[in-house]
């Protein structure tokens, strides 16, 4: 049930832009906790990689005196990856095309993982 509600924000999500490739929800130990991504890409993978991310993020934003991490970007030549906080056991991580409006993406990121941390 509840990996079904997790699904349905994803899909919502997905629909915002057709530049959004894949998103996921991860447990903080990098588990994947429901997933839509395309085949080629290693949900376990994603997990994984997106934990390492966010403990580095946020290791770093606490060394530095950002407070508490919020999102963490990375952005590649034909891509971004975004990782936001859905409460405190899970994050949202998406993948989109470069060419994507980042701003709307960002924004529609930021309110599913509201979403997504009501559900868990």
């Amino acid at each position: 049930m509840r990996e079904q509600l997790l699904i349905s924000v994803l899909s919502d999500l997905n629909a915002t832009s057709a530049d959004i490739i894949a998103s996921a929800v991860i447990s903080s130990d990098g588990l994947p906790i429901a997933t839509l991504i395309p085949q080629g890409l290693d949900a376990d993978r994603v997990g994984a990689m997106s934990a390492t991310l966010l403990a580095l993020g946020s290791h770093a934003a606490h060394e530095l005196n950002c407070g508490d991490l919020d999102q963490v970007m990375v952005k590649g030549k034909s891509g971004y990856i975004l990782l936001n906080q859905a409460g405190a056991d899970a994050v949202l991580a998406l993948i989109a095309n470069e060419s994507g409006k980042l701003g709307l993406i960002l924004l529609d990121a930021k309110r599913a993982a509201k979403h997504i941390a009501d559900i868990i």
